[in-house]
């Protein structure tokens, strides 16, 4: 029998639930203090609630009732705030400030992932206010809240998306253009936004073949539109940095929010809160629900952020009234941990830059473009048996390119090197910043030469087939777009073995050369797509550590540098 609690759950003993109820005590008097009542939620919500206000923050655990009910378990009480407003204070003149302290679950959307699934969540909703003051008073909640969890330092990086909402909704494009802008803002991949804002990048998603009606060929977003849009998240620091988006946005009459938004900097300044926020406008949501202010708070050393919030004047009219509203929510257990490494961090200025290098093929294009790049990388094309070289500002953690994404993401390292393929299959929560340009290999799906007919009847007859491959979430990903059903069978190694013993009817792998398929008598059926290796960093550390911006420019410039020194020597 066994004992052990689920995976992602745990139990708190005495000490540490001592200090959580201090912790909370302290938070909960200052949100009283400032007018903030509080409130509960039910654990259980319908789904169909959790849906009506756009994406859902985190997966939430789902499951029948008796009734025949889709249910989910609270991931986030925000949507369950609106709900609750528009349902139960309708026409109540307000303004509302209420308090919270719940517990939310979230399941793992990787399995064996390393995340809590169920953590405390503390926040704050004011609505029925509008305007700067009521948006600096939830962001100055969110430091103060911070500060007395332990975490004095941290940064709140503060951004408005009616800028960007602004510019897509002037820019023409068609609605697949704009949400896939939206969905590489909100998973901050600088090398995708580059992608979509490109004269090559503005193609439909869409086969014309099995979807005819949404094909209008090659989509032409004006060059000063797709411009401001690939500029704006690179737009960060202080005050000068609303200068620099106006100027960026006005010629376009898209200054929507920057007035509000740059008196609620000058408030949070005039606060004292001047040296602790950044204004950076590579924090921004998909989320349909925010409409001004967005705000997120990072501790360096912390892989995800502490907490985030803003302005969401359409969620409530989503259940009913429509009244303005901003927020913000952190988490209890993040705070602590953040604390606690904070007490035991090295005096800052004496950390080194910790980056994370792949072994094998991306070895060596890797070590010189961080040559290239400026950094010391003695010992590094030689490092024998040993994990880590430090170097004078900088620790190199080798690792396997597989891995690279889970050291990034779960902080073990700042940043980092692999293909566009392992962070495809691991799916971290991390910052894409460079395409680098080598390590091209493609991924197909491959089956033996003469079996096409053998396939297909297959298929016919089982209305399935079968599929060998290491990159089970690509795999899958990939027939999804099809609409084709498989069986994915995960291999380690000798892939193309599968097909050969009968064991699987094709496989999915990268290629370079295509000469081992060759070789196995193999044929390619199916590009799946294109890889190359990408340097990315932790979401924290990259709003934190001006080191990985300034490393990311350099690199960028080397990937560059090639493609105009052809073209140098073309002219």
């Amino acid at each position: 029998m066994n004992f052990a609690t689920p995976a992602g759950f745990r139990d708190v003993l005495s000490e540490e639930a001592q200090q959580r109820e201090l912790i909370a005590r302290a938070v909960q008097d200052r949100f009283a203090s400032c007018g903030y009542a509080p409130i509960e939620t039910p654990t259980l919500e319908a789904m169909d609630v959790m849906r009506a206000s756009g994406r859902l923050p985190g997966s939430p655990f789902k499951f029948f009732d008796s009734q025949g009910d889709l249910l989910a378990m609270r991931p986030d009480v925000t949507l369950q705030v609106a709900r609750m407003v528009a349902t139960r204070l309708p026409g109540q003149p307000g303004p509302f400030r209420f308090r919270y302290m719940q517990r939310v679950f979230r399941e793992a959307e990787v399995e064996l992932q390393a995340a809590a699934r169920e953590l405390t969540q503390m926040g704050v909703e004011c609505i029925g206010v509008s305007g700067p003051e009521a948006d600096a008073e939830v962001v100055g909640l969110l430091a103060e809240a911070l500060s007395l969890a332990g975490v004095r330092d941290c940064t709140m990086a503060l951004a408005t998306v009616g800028v960007l909402r602004a510019l897509l909704e002037a820019s023409g494009a068609p609605a697949w253009w704009k949400e896939q802008v939206l969905d590489a803002y909100h998973a901050s991949n600088f090398v995708e936004l580059d992608r979509l804002t490109s004269p090559e990048g503005a193609v439909p998603p869409v086969d014309p073949v099995s979807n005819p009606d949404r094909f209008t060929g090659r989509v032409a977003v004006p060059p000063v539109f797709a411009a401001a849009i690939r500029a704006l998240p690179r737009v960060r620091g202080g005050r000068e940095a609303i200068d620099e988006v106006r100027a960026l946005v006005a010629p376009l009459g898209c200054e929507d929010g920057l007035d509000d938004f740059a008196r609620t900097y000058d408030l949070l300044a005039q606060a004292g809160l001047g040296a602790r926020i950044l204004v950076d406008f590579s924090v921004m949501s998909s989320f349909d629900y925010y409409t001004g202010i967005v705000f997120e708070a990072y501790a360096p050393g912390v892989g995800a952020p502490l907490g985030s919030g803003g302005r969401y004047d359409n969620m409530i009219a989503a259940y009913g009234q429509s009244r303005p509203a901003a927020g913000f929510a952190f988490f209890l257990e993040q705070a602590m941990a953040a604390a606690a490494r904070e007490r035991a961090a090295v005096p800052e200025g004496e950390r080194p830059l910790r980056v994370a290098v792949p072994k094998g093929s991306l070895n060596p294009g890797t070590i010189k473009a961080l040559a290239d790049a400026g950094l010391d990388v003695s010992g590094l094309a030689d490092s024998g048996r040993q994990l880590i070289i430090s170097n004078p500002g900088v620790d190199y953690v080798i690792v396997r390119p597989t891995d690279a994404p889970v050291f990034v993401a779960l902080g073990a390292a700042d940043c980092g090197v692999c293909g566009k393929d392992s962070l495809l299959e691991a799916s971290p929560d991390v910052v894409e910043l460079v395409d680098l340009r080598f390590g091209a290999c493609r991924f197909v799906v491959a089956e033996p030469a003469g079996a096409a007919e053998a396939t297909a009847a297959h298929h016919r007859e089982l209305g399935s087939i079968r599929v060998a491959t290491k990159y089970p979430r690509i795999t899958q990903a990939h027939y999804a777009k099809t609409g084709t059903q498989v069986e994915i069978v995960k291999l380690h190694g000798n892939i193309e073995l599968a097909p050969l013993t009968g064991m699987a009817e094709r496989i999915v792998d990268i290629t370079a050369t295509g000469t081992t398929l060759k070789e196995n008598d193999l044929v390619v059926v199916e590009e799946v797509l294109s890889s190359t290796a990408r340097f990315f960093a932790n979401a924290c550390a990259f709003r934190t550590d001006a080191r990985i911006v300034q490393l990311a420019q350099a690199l960028q410039q080397g990937a560059d540098a090639p493609a105009s020194q052809q073209n140098a020597e073309q002219e």
